[in-house]
């Protein structure tokens, strides 16, 4: 028993010595062989939309949105009293007019028949004083008979002569001649305030009374804008009112009319308003006939000049300071200095080189020193829809 137990042990430690000798034998081994060399990563390379910087002149460009309004709305007041009577158009919202055009009158029978009973006075007055000029003054009697036979009751008064002295004043102050002539004056500017007619070509927007209605001094008749003068009011930020040149015109276009127009910058606020941090401009449009107030446009702004600079889409641009550019065959990453920004470019005035290849694609999961090329026709032509 002693002996089979002996030869077991034997047995397996042979067995493990065996297999120390194998495993320490095939580390040996492979440490003797040569590893093959490992490969890199191959730079794959990638076609690229790109174009040839060309340094010059650039014109910044500031866009804007507002509504157009009215530069002259006006609200229509009674002055007197009386039945509002129809004019030469309808006083309806909507209507158009004409300057000079009567738009709506207030009943003058009235006012007519003071007038006439001041002239009344008036004649009677001077009946009185003519017979004394012509005993005291008689050089100076005919005007005055000439300006009593000239007083009309269908005409408006006409204006005093001149007294030749302080003596015919005196007979004229006497038999109240001034007093009645000045009350005659004052009626008959009263008189033309029955009658409102258009300070210009426009349009009525509001209309609170009808003919036949009862009318007194400070009612509201209605509203009428002016359509021979249309502003267009756009908020600014301070930064673009710099790059504002205001002698330039301005671009209109509307997306829901087909045209383009055009404007002038007439006078930028000098208040910012608090909300919005913005600045008024008002633009005043050169020909609005097919313009209606209230409609929104877009405004294309011409501002300063840049000398030697290069306008560069904004996908082009990477973390505000970077292009990539294609040189000898590579992509290079380089520094600008962005001088403005717009809504789809930016104007760089340093960094670009007339010549440079700079790529107008969004890259994404590229570096500097990548192969790179330039897209031909041929392809540009396939990608488009």
């Amino acid at each position: 028993m002693i002996m089979t137990s002996r030869k077991k042990l034997i047995v397996a430690l042979l067995g493990l010595a065996i297999l120390a000798v194998g495993f320490g034998g095939m580390r040996l081994f492979s440490g003797m062989r040569e590893e093959p060399p490992k490969k890199g990563p191959e730079l794959r390379e990638i076609v690229v939309s790109a174009e040839a910087v060309v340094p010059g002149a650039v014109v910044a460009e500031i866009v804007a949105y507002g509504r157009l309004k009215s530069a002259q709305p006006v609200v229509i007041n009674s002055e007197v009293n009386g039945t509002l009577e129809q004019g030469e158009v309808t006083f309806r919202p909507g209507q158009r007019f004409l300057r000079n055009q009567l738009l709506v009158k207030v009943d003058t029978r009235q006012i007519k028949l003071e007038i006439s009973t001041a002239k009344s006075e008036l004649l009677k007055a001077l009946a009185s004083v003519l017979p004394d000029i012509k005993v005291d003054f008689l050089d100076a009697y005919d005007e005055w008979q000439d300006y009593f036979n000239r007083c009309s009751f269908d005409k408006p008064v006409p204006r005093l002569p001149e007294a030749a002295n302080n003596s015919i004043k005196l007979y004229l102050a006497r038999f109240n001649v001034y007093n009645i002539y000045f009350s005659i004056r004052d009626l008959e500017i009263r008189y033309e305030k029955h009658f409102i007619r258009a300070p210009f070509d426009g349009a009525i927007i509001g209309a609170d009374l009808r003919p036949g209605s009862n009318v007194r001094s400070g009612t509201l008749i209605g509203e009428i804008i002016s359509l021979e003068e249309l502003e267009m009011v756009v908020p600014l930020t301070v930064e673009d009112v710099q790059w504002i040149d205001p002698d330039q015109p301005v671009l209109l276009t509307s997306a829901e009319i087909r045209g383009e127009w055009h404007g002038r910058i007439m006078r930028i606020g000098k208040t910012i308003d608090q909300q919005t941090q913005t600045v008024q401009a008002y633009i005043r449009v050169d020909d609005p006939d097919e313009l209606y107030d209230g409609i929104f446009l877009k405004a294309t702004i011409p501002g300063r000049t840049i000398e030697s600079a290069v306008s560069v889409p904004r996908r082009a641009l990477y973390r505000q300071k970077y292009v990539y550019l294609i040189e000898d065959g590579a992509l290079a990453f380089r520094q600008v200095e962005v001088v403005r920004s717009e809504t789809d470019t930016v104007i760089v005035s340093n960094g670009l080189s007339d010549g440079d290849m700079l790529v107008t694609d969004v890259l994404q999961g590229v570096s500097p020193g990548m192969p790179a090329r330039v897209k031909n026709a041929d392809e540009r032509a396939r990608e488009m829809p």
